[in-house]
């Protein structure tokens, strides 16, 4: 299975990216994020056996708690860079806090073998990927049309643990433990379906802050 933490990104926010997503994407054939699929990824896990999902679990609930993090959606740009655009993102700006986060769930799951990333953290929503290399010039002059490239804020109270397709079988869902704030809606028992390719299963939601 295929696994990775994030931030969920609420309708509010989606429905403000919708009208420039609108008017960008006939304008290049880019493999473009569906909004419902937005996130703000804390940490990519990658391939992890099945049989060790447990391992994964209990190490996320060792993650600290920071609290409930403030986050703005704002700006437009290209990874690496404009002159080699592969990735078109949305800017993510937040306080310390979401960094903390990253680093500390980083940390704890290294504890049980996950790889280390060795870039440095950078938030961001992942709009389109450029995987073909075409041609960009008519998204750039769109761009340089749209009048606000500040989506909107929102405060993060949780953050979650997803399994991305493609899916290879099910997997039984984990009891929620003292830190998460639940399973999946799928039952606490139940198997949760193949992940078709693109598309995101939440597992498990974690609080960012101590239950009272």
């Amino acid at each position: 299975m295929r696994l990775f933490t994030a931030i969920d990104i609420p309708p509010g926010i989606a429905d403000r990216l919708s009208a420039p997503l609108d008017r960008l994407r006939p304008l290049a054939k880019l493999s473009w994020t569906a909004l419902g699929n937005l996130h703000i990824t804390t940490k990519f896990i990658g391939e992890w056996p099945d049989h060790r999902l447990d391992e994964v679990m209990q190490a996320l609930r060792a993650v600290p708690c920071p609290g409930p993090i403030e986050i703005a959606v704002r700006g437009l740009g290209w990874f690496p860079n404009d002159r080699n655009p592969r990735v078109f993102w949305a800017g993510i700006e937040s306080s310390p806090a979401l960094h903390t986060l990253a680093h500390d769930t980083e940390r704890s799951l290294a504890a049980v073998g996950v790889a280390v990333e060795e870039r440095a953290f950078q938030p961001h929503l992942t709009l389109a990927r450029n995987r073909n290399r075409v041609s960009v010039d008519r998204v750039r002059q769109e761009l340089a049309t749209i009048p606000s490239a500040d989506f909107g804020c929102f405060r993060a109270e949780s953050f979650f643990l997803y399994l991305s397709g493609p899916g290879n079988g099910t997997i039984e869902p984990v009891a929620a433990g003292p830190s998460p704030v639940s399973d999946t809606g799928m039952g606490r028992f139940g198997a949760v379906p193949t992940v078709g390719n693109g598309e995101y299963v939440k597992l498990t939601a974690f609080a960012l802050a101590p239950k009272s």
